[in-house]
């Protein structure tokens, strides 16, 4: 069966037999990406979740050719091993795959309360989806952040954990007035069906920040956000990842995404892209001293650098330069 929501062509590859639609409580949804041996471990940490909650699984493949996460994934829904539905989203772009595994939800889902995000490299904590539901419930938080902790590929990589590309942007739980990643997310259901689709902007689609643009507009319509740090994924860092060029690139992309995404939230108002340019000038100009403050705290020069790419990153961004990463995945 083939669709065709707002955000391009979605086709089901397989679904569990006899599948309550009605009676799920909370959807959990896993974008894959050539990545297949990780997407079962993901779906195994997901069949291990602890709680009394009714959820489905639905696994957005990606990759609409070889279809490597699906073929492994497929037969586990089919056999009823897993509760939930594989599907195709055609259109390549980690934006177009959350956009067709939300909207199957909204589709097929019809008394879902929470839809939780969690990507193929990551595994979940026993305790994530009831914890993240219940943090949900307890604070009256629209939506629901919690820490992605990195799992990197050799011990000697530890001394990562605390860079600022990997180090959660909270420690503690509660209320907060910003969350910027998808990866370890719950959202309710009424804000989806308030922002509408396609809920993440394919502007995105290589770059990232799809997921942070999203989040932000939902913080300026009114939504309460909040962080769960009782509720972590466990996250694969490649070897790849330490390197210098790729931490560079990811910390210039943030800078762009930063720039693009406070573009947007200020389009309604007056000289936005002024406004904008000139703080990413103030950020730049500012960046060699607080990059000189975190070296001194920190005694690494990466951590030091960070705050000068990321503003350089923005101030590039008003000349057009889109740092996508994702454009080619073996070198992410």
């Amino acid at each position: 069966m083939t669709l065709s929501p707002s955000n391009g062509a979605v086709s089901i590859a397989g679904k569990s037999p006899a599948l309550d639609f009605a009676a799920m409580e909370a959807v959990v949804t896993v974008p894959t990406f050539r990545r297949p041996e990780q997407l079962l471990a993901t779906l195994d940490s997901l069949r291990a979740q602890k709680t009394q909650r009714p959820f489905a699984i639905i696994v957005m493949e990606n990759e609409a050719e070889k279809r490597e996460g699906a073929k492994a994934a497929t037969p586990l829904f089919v056999a009823g091993h897993l509760p939930g539905m594989v599907i195709i989203a055609h259109d390549r772009g980690n934006c177009s795959a959350y956009n067709a595994g939300w909207q199957t939800a909204i589709r097929y889902f019809p008394a879902f309360r929470h839809l939780l995000v969690i990507d193929d490299d990551e595994i979940a904590d026993e305790n994530w989806l009831e914890r993240m539901c219940l943090a949900s419930e307890t604070m009256r938080a629209d939506i629901v952040g919690g820490p992605q902790i990195p799992v990197f590929a050799e011990p000697a990589h530890e001394k990562w954990a605390t860079h600022p590309v990997f180090a959660p942007p909270y420690n503690e739980s509660g209320r907060v007035p910003a969350l910027y990643s998808s990866g370890n997310l719950l959202i309710g259901r009424h804000v989806l069906v308030a922002m509408g689709p396609p809920f993440l902007d394919l502007r995105f689609n290589f770059m990232g920040g799809g997921d942070s643009d999203f989040l932000s507009r939902s913080a300026v319509r009114g939504f309460r956000l909040g962080w769960c740090a009782e509720a972590p994924v466990y996250e694969a860092v490649p070897a790849r990842r330490v390197e210098a060029d790729w931490i560079r690139a990811r910390a210039l992309r943030n800078g762009v995404i930063s720039t693009l995404v406070e573009k947007k939230k200020r389009a309604d108002t007056p000289f936005a892209n002024t406004k904008v340019l000139l703080k990413s000038l103030a950020l730049l100009a500012a960046s060699p001293v607080r990059g000189a403050r975190r070296l001194y705290e920190t005694r690494s020069l990466s951590v030091g650098l960070y705050p000068v790419y990321v503003a350089l990153g923005r101030v590039m961004a008003e000349f057009g330069y889109a740092n996508e990463q994702y454009r080619q995945p073996e070198k992410n």
